[in-house]
């Protein structure tokens, strides 16, 4: 039999709605986010750790919207006042503080929302700008909250699902119980039995999973910062 050898490429994720994994962890952003009208200011900030399910969100919510999607790491000089809302991933990589300045005004004086994306809220942050720092930590800011046992299961199963891969039951918990609990680990772990089954011409056993799991089951020991409780009420509205 001749082995197929996997190419490099990179792999673009899809943010459809339908691939979304709803869970109690991302519950209070869902809520937040078919209200508009309820955000501080007219912005709402989503932060997590990555792979939490931010940019899923703020791609969905654009695509709802027919809102512009900005990349904050590609953000730079002055743009156009905004004629539709506004959705920026990344918004605490911005090269150029000025610039996220510039769009928030321009967004706020044309009556446009802005939904923006950041590992960390805006009162963690470390912004050189005092004008920007004020007016990101008067935004609403709701954080996404770490994925539970249920939600990291069903994202297992459908990143397996998109390329096709059949993971057997001890396979699937095997992966669950030896990779860091993050959306972010499972999507590599996968990515990597995909390529490592097609050069192996094999299918996915365990001991091919524990082959790949040596720099991903590497623990965080640092305690997370504790944070005051979110004291915004979310909207009465239903789900997304």
């Amino acid at each position: 039999m001749t082995r197929q050898l996997p190419l490099p490429f990179d792999e673009t994720p899809r943010y459809e709605a339908a691939d979304f994994c709803a869970a109690p962890s991302n519950e209070l952003a869902r809520k937040f986010l078919v209200a508009p009208e309820s955000w501080t200011n007219g912005r709402l900030v989503l932060w997590g750790e990555g792979g939490c399910g931010k940019t899923h969100l703020l791609s969905v919510w654009a695509a709802e919207r027919r809102a512009v999607i900005v990349h904050g790491p590609q953000l730079r000089g002055l743009s156009p006042p905004p004629v539709a809302p506004v959705a920026i991933d990344d918004s605490d990589l911005v090269p150029e503080p000025t610039a996220l300045l510039h769009m928030l005004n321009a967004a706020a004086e044309a009556g446009q929302p802005v939904l923006l994306t950041a590992r960390t809220p805006p009162a963690r942050q470390n912004i050189p700008l005092a004008d920007l720092a004020s007016r990101l930590r008067a935004s609403l800011a709701v954080q996404i909250l770490p994925p539970d046992d249920e939600l990291l299961a069903a994202l297992l199963g459908r990143l397996a699902t998109a390329r096709q891969l059949v993971l057997t039951l001890p396979v699937r918990n095997f992966l669950l119980t030896r990779l860091p609990r993050t959306p972010a680990a499972l999507r590599e772990a996968v990515a990597r039995l995909d390529r490592a089954a097609l050069a192996a011409g094999a299918k996915i056993s365990r001991h091919l999973a524990a082959t790949i799991l040596d720099d991903l089951a590497i623990q965080e020991h640092a305690e997370p910062e504790k944070l005051l409780p979110n004291n915004h009420k979310p909207p009465e509205t239903d789900l997304v």
